[in-house]
């Protein structure tokens, strides 16, 4: 009677292990794929502005979560600034150009020129024109859509007599416009609120 019982045991073990064995193997006939990156979240300050209004020849209003420092580069021309956002590692550059004669011309081709660095990486160029005849100011924000174009949004500003202002925002590492299109989104209203306040002096 013990050996039968023993028999019984060892032959119930063997099918437990059998069974086992093929639901461990069938559960691995998968080929393994990996996870796909995910992108960091990134928390957008609340909208809120104030007025730049300085010894420049023109003023604005730009959002409280920037700073505002003098353009320090070799080729910094007066008037040039750059508006930092620390926390979103983007920059704004500004700069100003007194018009002088027919320069108003050759101002609008050096955008254009910029402009069509871009075009390599980009799948698309956005236009928005601004016009405020009351003030004098007129211009045009560009949107460039693509993955690697290095400016996202580009815009100038002039009064076609006196003034012009270019400007460009960057990111302060490598862009992937894809997954910064928030962010892109985001800075780009805080561009159409600055050039709607933008007044010349």
């Amino acid at each position: 009677m013990k050996i039968k019982s023993l028999s019984l045991f060892w032959l119930s073990g063997t099918l437990t292990l059998w069974i086992a064995s093929v639901l461990l193997l069938s559960g691995c006939s998968e080929t393994p794929t990996p996870r796909p990156r995910a992108y960091i979240r990134i928390d957008l300050p609340e909208k809120n502005y104030t007025m730049f209004d300085s010894t420049f020849p023109y003023r604005f209003d730009y959002p409280v979560y920037s700073q505002i420092q003098p353009d320090t580069s070799k080729t910094a021309l007066p008037y040039w600034l750059n508006i930092e956002f620390g926390k979103l590692k983007a920059t704004l550059f500004l700069s100003y150009k007194p018009i002088k004669g027919d320069e108003l011309a050759t101002y609008l081709e050096d955008n254009h020129l910029f402009l069509s660095r871009h075009i390599p990486k980009a799948s698309g160029i956005e236009e928005m024109v601004v016009e405020n005849k009351a003030s004098r100011v007129f211009g045009m924000i560009y949107n460039v859509t693509g993955t690697g174009a290095a400016s996202p949004v580009q815009f100038y500003l002039t009064d076609s007599i006196n003034h012009f202002v270019r400007g460009a925002l960057y990111f302060n590492f490598r862009p992937n416009n894809d997954s910064l299109r928030p962010v892109i989104d985001f800075l780009n209203e805080d561009i159409i609120h600055l050039a709607e306040t933008f007044r010349w002096k």
